[in-house]
């Protein structure tokens, strides 16, 4: 079998160089599609449900919350494993599928069921699914540089503004927000003034989220003219929230200004983010969606943070705090420095030790053409251009290389000693 292959290539040798020239081509265009990323992605084919369920103890969010999800969530196809945590306030439920399944497929699936668990779950309590990432999903961070803003207006700004911007970017999942305050509006309730005038705390919430909300009416005629009739309602500063009346105490009105003072606030934050110890900053983490391009699409966000800088106020810039792409850069570079010595240095071991261009040529063009046949596969597997493949294919040069020096070497030893015994032969004894 390898005679014949090596006869047929050596009468068609325009056949072996069209195959040869149709195969490196092939392996630019794999280079050009496949994802490329600095660490390879070993997550599991996971999808996450998360439920937030505020004030509650781990215990109560296990029994209400995670067990009823974990039970009704089994049984849905091509799942390996489901597994739950809960915490306080909180619950998380891990669905992992077979590697084999497409991601949207299963995000699709888990939805259908999480319809079915919603009824079995306390009033107002809602699961969503997780961003459509991986655990290595962050591939860039950053944060804002600001002159005497504080970090509730930054917040404000990281959230309404560039938060809502980045997102529009292809392949991005989330942009995850950190440091500063959220604003939020505080009602601090007086329990003297409040056991006054017989108050309790469920009125006070009642009255503020009845007083919060816009109200339908109906038509009304007159003059032979119609009017639609609704009531505005929304809460739009803090003296409306004051105003709010809770019930009457001996015929006159108890608002909430009457029980308590209200104030502009930040909300309960767990953890701060600081820049290299010199202070608080604001931020985003941007997530990339599953299977993109991490190079591509952290280009693609850098040049969305240009377009949103122009819009933001005066002396806020944007610094970066992470960015994956100078480490892919440098993996792909060093790839390629690898692939240029390795040429080279083959180059000159075959013309030092056999004085033969014509050999040295045919280990050139065999180099190239082996790694592009290694993209070609890494395209046809789905697996990305990543430090670990990229070493891979830098090793495997070294192979290529004594192969082909050696079978160089053999075939040309073996075409002279055929050529000396037909010189031998062809002298008159």
């Amino acid at each position: 079998m390898v005679e014949k292959l090596i006869s047929f290539s050596l009468r068609n040798r325009v056949v072996v160089l069209l195959v040869s020239a149709c195969l490196f081509a092939w392996g630019v265009y794999s280079v050009q599609q496949n994802p490329i990323d600095a660490i390879p992605d070993l997550s599991e084919n996971q999808v996450i449900v998360f439920t937030e369920w505020m004030g509650r103890s781990p215990q109560v969010i296990e029994d209400q919350v995670t067990y009823p999800l974990v039970s009704n969530l089994q049984g849905i196809p091509k799942v390996k494993n489901i597994r739950g945590a809960s915490m306080f306030g909180m619950s998380f439920v891990y669905i992992i599928f077979e590697d084999n399944v497409d991601t949207y497929w299963a995000r699709t699936r888990v939805m259908e069921r999480l319809n079915f668990a919603q009824r079995l779950l306390p009033q107002n309590v809602v699961p969503t699914l997780g961003p459509d990432g991986t655990g290595v999903g962050h591939i860039f961070w950053y944060h804002l540089e600001t002159n005497g803003m504080d970090l509730g207006e930054q917040r404000a700004l990281q959230d309404w503004y560039v938060k809502f911007a980045l997102q529009t970017v292809p392949g991005v999942a989330e942009v995850a927000s950190f440091g500063g305050f959220e604003k939020q509006y505080q009602l601090v309730l007086d329990p003297l003034k409040m056991q006054y005038y017989k108050v309790s705390m469920m009125e006070v919430m009642n009255a503020v989220k009845a007083n919060n909300n816009d109200v339908g009416g109906r038509k009304f005629e007159m003059s032979d003219m119609s009017y639609i009739i609704r009531g505005l309602g929304y809460v739009k500063n803090i003296k409306d929230v004051e105003n709010i009346a809770i019930k009457d105490y001996n015929a006159v009105p108890v608002t909430v200004k009457d029980i308590g003072s209200l104030q502009m606030g930040g909300d309960l934050r767990l953890g701060i983010f600081d820049e290299n110890g010199t202070g608080e900053v604001v931020g985003g983490i941007v997530v990339m969606r599953y299977g993109e391009n991490a190079d591509k699409v952290i280009k693609a966000v850098k040049l969305k943070m240009k377009e949103v800088e122009k819009g933001l106020p005066e002396g806020v810039t944007f610094k970066t705090s992470y960015d994956r792409s100078e480490l892919i850069e440098k993996a792909i570079e060093s790839v390629r420095g690898t692939l240029i010595e390795e040429m080279i240095a083959v180059s000159i071991v075959v013309l030092f030790f056999l004085f033969h261009w014509r050999s040295a040529l045919i280990i050139l063009i065999q180099l190239p053409i082996s790694v592009a046949v290694g993209f070609i596969l890494l395209e046809a597997f789905g697996i990305s251009s990543n430090i670990m493949s990229l070493t891979g294919i830098a090793l495997a040069i070294g192979v290529v290389v004594d192969d082909g020096i050696v079978m160089v070497e053999n075939a040309y030893r073996t075409i002279s000693e055929k050529q000396e015994e037909m010189d031998n032969n062809q002298q008159p004894t």
